[in-house]
């Protein structure tokens, strides 16, 4: 699925995740794109990007809840962006099953828009420090 502008990307991030969605997430993606996730994996791909995503989905991110904040984009040029948002997780649970608590989060992604719109090209999804 490409976007009709890259500020719709933290709205639809969120849409997706919420809905446990780990193939419209991966959509929000170019085919041969770059992802790293919050837990360190690292996928090249539509495809591998989806199966880290349902992977961490039904793990640690299974009740998890995620609240967007404060986004910045940056214009590259006419065909080219960045855009950092910021995102609060609550719901995490360890692999013993107990709750992590709140974390904040960023999600770095450089977009490219290709005839169909808007899609990533490269995201760093990373613990805010």
């Amino acid at each position: 699925m490409s976007l009709q502008n890259p500020s719709d990307l933290p709205r639809c991030f969120a849409l997706a995740w919420g809905a446990r969605d780990a193939v419209a997430l991966a959509d929000l993606f170019a085919e041969d794109a770059d992802f790293l996730s919050l837990t360190g994996g690292a996928a090249e791909g539509r495809g591998e990007i989806a199966e880290l995503l349902a992977s961490e989905l039904a793990g640690a991110f299974s009740r998890a809840r995620l609240v967007t904040g404060r986004s910045k984009m940056r214009p590259l040029g006419p065909h080219a962006a960045v855009l950092i948002q910021r995102f609060v997780l609550s719901g995490i649970v360890h692999v013993d099953g107990t709750d992590a608590g709140r974390v904040g989060a960023i999600l770095a992604a450089t977009l490219v828009q290709d005839t169909q719109g808007w899609v990533i090209v490269s995201a760093q999804f990373v613990a805010e420090s």
